[in-house]
């Protein structure tokens, strides 16, 4: 009984020794020389990019220092280190340079509007613009002939309010109670609202009209007169006449003088001067509203 005790001792110590000697050789093996380590860290200073270095020039301007005119400020990045976008420029500048730089920014996917800007001479959305040609300037002003907040922050009151005056809502004559029943719509007539609400309100296509500069308080402005037009044609509004009677002024729609600018710049690629035209139809009566392919009942 002493003896396979012992020789199971025997065994149990070879075991562990050899486990100690394979552990060794492998510590042996992952042990680098001195002059391998700065061999690497040679070559791993070699192999880093140079680095790409980007101008913005900013406007400036904060209404809390009245010694302070708008002005441009040039930043500059290493692109290196930033994301594709201008959105990413901005927000790489305020992070890591001068955070009074001040803009708006939500969704950073050209959905909510909130970065609406002029880059380049170009209305647009920061966050789907793309970081142009290292060698050259980018501009980044604030949405054209606007009041501004500080900075990039255009004051959209006015814009706001006009959206508002065309009611963009569903509107009923009958006296169902609202939720107790669906206002039925083809897929024939839900096919004529493509390319009308998926409108973000940013607000692009209105600072970018002239006729909108010239009467910002009369003209309604591109994004508003296409929301108007968005539910003139909805085949489930009941309201189509009183629309189109408060679009009758020689203002608030027939300003438009078809430049088209609104097209050009609309971040989403919609077609507000399409949308405008179709409404000087209606309340020119040189078209009517088509009956709606299904009647609620």
């Amino acid at each position: 009984m002493i003896n396979n005790n012992l020789r199971n001792g025997h065994r149990i110590g070879r075991l562990f020794q050899s486990m100690i000697n394979t552990n060794s050789i492998r510590i042996q093996q992952t042990q680098t020389s001195p002059a391998t380590l700065s061999s690497e860290s040679s070559s791993s200073v070699n192999n880093e990019k140079p680095k790409r270095m980007k101008t913005l020039a900013i406007y400036r301007w904060d209404p809390e220092k009245p010694g302070m005119k708008p002005h441009i400020q040039d930043y500059k990045i290493d692109l290196n280190d930033c994301g594709p976008m201008v959105l990413d420029a901005l927000i790489k500048i305020k992070n890591e340079d001068d955070p009074t730089l001040t803009f708006r920014r939500s969704c950073r996917e050209g959905i909510c509007g909130s970065c609406a800007m002029n880059i380049d001479g170009t209305n647009t959305l920061a966050c789907i613009a793309k970081i142009s040609d290292v060698d050259k300037v980018t501009k980044v002003l604030p949405l054209p002939h606007m009041f501004v907040v500080k900075d990039l922050v255009p004051d959209l009151t006015l814009f706001y309010e006009q959206y508002r005056s065309i009611q963009p809502y569903l509107q009923r004559k009958d006296n169902v109670p609202v939720g107790t029943r669906q206002n039925l719509q083809s897929i024939k007539d839900r096919d004529k609202l493509d390319g009308l609400y998926e409108c973000i309100l940013c607000a692009c296509c209105s600072t970018s009209c002239p006729s909108y500069w010239w009467n910002p308080d009369r003209y309604l402005g591109p994004a508003a007169l296409m929301q108007a037009y968005r539910w003139v044609i909805d085949s489930r509004d009941q309201a189509t006449e009183e629309r189109l009677d408060r679009l009758k002024d020689p203002f608030s729609l027939f300003r438009c003088h078809t430049i088209m600018n609104c097209s050009r710049t609309c971040p989403k690629h919609l077609n507000p001067g399409r949308a405008i035209g179709e409404l000087k139809k209606l309340t020119s009566g040189l078209a009517q509203k088509p009956v709606p392919d299904m009647q609620t009942p």
